[in-house]
């Protein structure tokens, strides 16, 4: 099976015949005509993801995030850059195919990225019946406790946390990765929050004068809300976690594997 076939039935099972003009979702290296011997799913194709692709004798990784530090992949302004130059160096000696599954990941009904968090912590039946995407109703916790949980699930030493931690929740909100950043709206996640009466957001990026800013005023203000900020790599690395699950029926015996890229941060 080659890169392109590869491509071509996961956009087919993520999306039917639907295909986006304007996409991310690129061949960042290699050629859509290799052979596949092996793929390896993860949120980054980081250094590291690089390296255990190559131990394992993948050369083909699906990334759900750029791999070269832009969000669009561009590269008119690497140069002679020594990291970009390395790590194509890296890539191109191995003939590694890098393929970026993102916007039709998000397309897909469900949502891929949300599907594999929501296994990951076990809150598939938790989802508002009010045909709220991004709302979840579980029985009652604290603010701290629910940190902790989501500690323990998705394998973090650190979560930061806006509001009081012994407040009461129950009335959830979830935005992954850049979600929380609006969609494009800023007030999205404060509008979001006030419409649907929510305790706490948990989210992936933060933008310190938006959401935050919302939620520590309401906070000093004692009223009863919260935040928990994830990141954008814990909140969106289950999705690539269970795609290795999925994506194996539809590529027979090319051994698929997932590699968690992990949390780009040191906590010192």
């Amino acid at each position: 099976m080659k890169v392109q076939d590869v491509i071509e039935r996961i956009l087919t099972d993520s999306c039917g015949g639907k295909r986006l003009e304007q996409t991310c979702d690129q061949l960042v290296s290699g050629s859509p005509d290799m052979k596949v011997t092996g793929i390896v799913t993860s949120f980054m194709a980081t250094v590291d993801v690089i390296k255990e692709a190559i131990s394992q004798g993948a050369n083909m990784i699906i990334t759900h995030e750029p791999t070269y530090y832009t969000g669009a992949d561009n590269l008119d302004w690497v140069g002679e850059d020594p990291v970009y130059l390395a790590k194509k160096k890296m890539i191109d000696d191995h003939g590694i195919a890098i393929w970026r599954y993102h916007d039709h990941m998000h397309m897909a009904q469900p949502d891929r990225i949300y599907e594999g968090l929501l296994k990951e912590i076990g809150w598939e039946q938790y989802q508002s019946d009010e045909g709220q995407p991004w709302v979840y109703v579980i029985e009652q916790t604290t603010v701290g406790e629910l940190a902790q949980f989501l500690k323990q699930k998705l394998a973090m030493d650190v979560l930061r946390v806006v509001g009081n931690p012994d407040a009461a929740c129950s009335r959830i909100g979830i935005l992954v990765g850049g979600g929380s950043l609006g969609l494009g709206k800023e007030y999205m996640p404060m509008q979001l929050m006030r419409e649907q009466n929510l305790d706490v957001m948990i989210c992936g990026e933060i933008t310190e004068w938006t959401l935050c800013a919302y939620v520590n005023d309401a906070a000093m203000l004692g009223m009863n809300k919260a935040m928990l900020i994830v990141g954008h790599e814990r909140s969106e690395e289950w999705g690539m976690k269970h795609m290795a699950s999925w994506l194996q029926p539809l590529v027979g015996d090319i051994r698929v594997s997932f590699v968690d890229a992990r949390e780009p941060f040191r906590y010192l």
